[in-house]
């Protein structure tokens, strides 16, 4: 509701907004849930903290390589498919169209539509998905370097703790 129209309400004072609010607050606006979120609740989610949510969409399996992928070159879907596929795993089509529709109301992602036969749908970044994408494809690159070093971390971990579980 517009501030004009709020009520004064004890908790309305000055910082109170920025003090946690429980997940159940009947303050908090719902909304829909938002395509391609995978079963996370957008409704109290979005409204608490935006910024997990987007962070969530663009580091997610999926949001990650489409948007390494779309750094290169737009592509179409069944193309953007068969790229994403190459690390590995397949997507299906119905994540993958989840996936660019939450990128692309998150504005990271373009969704062209050419009126031809057949039809013709590109995908390719935004400015703000470029921007997202090089960050993203920049932490990849980090863990490709220092996968090694958690390889090690992970054994020394896992050594320490069989000992100790030994040691009970």
């Amino acid at each position: 509701m517009p501030v004009s129209q709020q009520e004064s309400r004890p908790d309305d004072r000055v910082g109170a907004a920025d003090a946690p609010r429980e997940p159940h607050d009947s303050r908090v606006p719902t909304a829909p849930d938002a395509p391609g979120t995978s079963g996370a609740r957008a409704s109290g989610d979005e409204s608490l903290c935006p910024y997990r949510l987007v962070l969530e969409h663009v580091t997610s399996r999926w949001g990650v390589l489409i948007l390494i992928a779309l750094l290169d070159r737009p592509y179409r879907f069944s193309e953007l498919r068969r790229e994403v596929g190459r690390s590995g795993r397949e997507v299906s089509e119905k994540m993958l169209a989840q996936t660019l529709q939450t990128l692309q109301r998150d504005g990271l992602v373009h969704r062209e539509a050419r009126p031809v036969i057949p039809p013709r749908v590109d995908y390719s970044l935004t400015g703000l998905g470029r921007e997202a994408a090089e960050q993203v494809r920049g932490l990849a690159r980090w863990t490709e370097r220092r996968m090694p070093d958690v390889e090690r971390a992970r054994r020394a971990y896992d050594e320490a703790r069989a000992q100790s579980s030994r040691a009970s």
